[in-house]
């Protein structure tokens, strides 16, 4: 019998363009309670301010090469894949990914170059996570082209909810030019305080507002996020049996449970 085709990796995408909304610490957590239940994860800093590299313990000013190089044509995907903490691979960023948006501006089928890149190293992974920056730019675009869904971080706060509308109008447009596979796997509620009624009508009103499924359960404010990057580990590692670390085990679950 001919060998078995190995399988391609599942790929999802973590946006908001509105900043400080726990994107970053989520994409390291959940890797890490992927990695746990045994998957093979790769993830991905699509952010120049190279955050998630940061803190899974890599200079960004150090790497030889980052998602820039990969972007711009200059290295293959697999040529700047690190071996970070928690048992995960990493794409690191850098600060040069700040002009990688001009140079694809002016590239044919720019939105696409990120799946192609991802395209020849997916069967050495279970799960791909992108790390999108706060914007919708070039770069965003390129992770929810290549992406099959789409997790949404969101503060349970009625700010939290400005920008939603737009990424899902982003969404819709993504599905019908470039991406007619990508889905929203849902809402991930962060930054979550129980002892707040105004946090708990957000929460209640978030998935019923937009339509959209609303993960569970709500990841808790706690300082033990805060302490993580510090050693350049998530806080799987860092707190184990915290309650954060618990939520996104939950929620790492109940991801690979809708997939």
């Amino acid at each position: 019998m001919p060998p078995r085709k190995r399988a391609s990796a599942t790929i999802i995408a973590l946006a908001n363009q509105k900043g400080g909304v726990a994107k970053t610490t989520s994409v390291a957590s959940l890797g890490a309670a992927f990695a746990e239940l045994g998957k093979r994860v790769l993830l991905v800093d699509l952010d120049p301010q190279a955050c998630l590299t940061f803190s899974l313990g890599i200079d960004p000013e150090s790497v030889e090469a980052s998602i820039h190089d990969v972007l711009i044509g200059a290295r293959a995907l697999n040529e700047v894949v690190v071996s970070a903490a928690d048992g995960v691979d990493l794409v690191p960023s850098s600060i040069e990914l700040a002009g990688t948006e001009a140079v694809l501006l002016g590239r044919p089928g720019r939105e696409y170059v990120l799946q192609e890149a991802l395209a020849k190293a997916a069967t050495a992974y279970d799960l791909i996570l992108l790390d999108c920056s706060p914007s919708l730019g070039v770069l965003t675009l390129n992770a929810l082209t290549a992406a099959r869904g789409l997790i949404i971080p969101m503060p349970c706060e009625m700010l939290g909810h400005r920008g939603v509308g737009q990424l899902l109008d982003t969404v819709r447009d993504v599905k019908r030019i470039l991406n007619k596979k990508l889905t929203v796997i849902g809402v991930l509620p962060t930054m979550f305080d129980s002892r707040s009624a105004h946090q708990q009508d957000v929460l209640a009103d978030v998935g019923e507002r937009y339509g959209l499924t609303v993960l569970s359960p709500p990841i808790p404010r706690t300082v033990r996020f805060a302490e993580a990057p510090a050693v350049g580990r998530s806080i799987l590692a860092t707190a184990r049996s915290s309650k954060g670390a618990q939520a996104y085990r939950a929620v790492a679950q109940d991801v690979l449970a809708r997939l």
